[in-house]
């Protein structure tokens, strides 16, 4: 087989989206095989607003007291991420209430969620105390690392 031959059953390939191709010819027996990338997971779009633009001003006696009252403090949400790869379960068993619900606060060391991986089933514990706000995956839903699974806002 020479490289014009080669060639054509790659154009062949990529022609009819195929991913492997074997030919025999005879004596000859060529197979080729496409590598794939790995495609990265998809993180939720999370949608923040962000805080309103006021113009930079020298005087601050100038700038209206009833501005001032009306800006809220901003919160820095603490997040709880996936330590492995896996799939993710918000209970110990499907007919068990669920680990966690929006709203609900957290202590260190608190059980949030199991993640199954290689037929394991792993207890993930917080590492932060807050109010949850968001769940950041379904149950049942395959997970990568570093994910973040839950949003929490700090209690003092």
């Amino acid at each position: 087989m020479n490289l014009k031959e080669l060639k054509e059953m790659i154009e062949l390939m990529n022609e009819n989206g195929l991913a492997e191709i074997e030919i025999e010819n005879g004596a000859t027996k060529v197979k080729v095989k496409k590598a794939f990338e790995s495609v990265p997971a998809v993180a939720p779009v999370v949608y923040t607003p962000s805080p309103a633009v006021v113009p930079a001003r020298t005087d601050m006696a100038s700038i209206p007291a009833a501005a001032n009252s009306s800006v809220e403090p901003v919160i820095n949400l603490q997040e709880i991420k996936s330590p492995m790869v896996g799939t993710f379960y918000r209970s110990p068993s499907p007919e068990a209430a669920p680990f966690l619900e929006i709203g609900q606060t957290v202590e260190v060391g608190q059980v949030v969620c199991i993640i199954e991986a290689m037929k394991l089933m792993n207890e993930i514990k917080s590492e932060v105390r807050g109010k949850v706000v968001e769940i950041g995956v379904d149950n049942a839903e395959p997970v990568e690392f570093g994910q973040v699974l839950f949003r929490v806002a700090p209690i003092k």
